[in-house]
């Protein structure tokens, strides 16, 4: 499960932000999700917890935000919803598809005391 490390990652992320700033806790963290990541967001909710014991994010609350996958055919130009399987354009049915959003992975807000 690489969620693990992932989530590993994302608690020093976010303790690493809280100590530069001077805070001595973490109430929150807000986190973006794509759909086109390879991640779980399920996963990486249940390991949160277990990864944040014993650090400044201890007991505080974490919040996904899922970024639905987006596409653009570079041959029609049309802008689709890309999942994980979609592997040709729905409006041309061509194969060059541009990903334009769902690959997010990131941390994108902290919220400390």
């Amino acid at each position: 499960m690489h969620e693990l490390g992932l989530t590993q990652h994302l608690v020093k992320i976010a303790e690493d932000a809280a100590r530069q700033n001077g805070a001595t806790q973490v109430r929150s963290v807000k986190v973006e999700i794509g759909a086109l990541a390879g991640v779980v967001p399920e996963s990486v909710e249940f390991c949160f917890e277990a990864c944040s014991r014993g650090t400044l994010l201890e007991g505080s609350r974490l919040e996904i935000i899922f970024i639905p996958g987006r596409g653009r055919c570079y041959d029609c130009h049309a802008e689709c919803a890309l999942d994980t399987y979609t592997v040709a354009c729905p409006a041309c049915g061509g194969f060059s598809l541009e990903r334009l959003q769902g690959e997010e992975l990131r941390v994108v807000e902290v919220e400390v005391d």
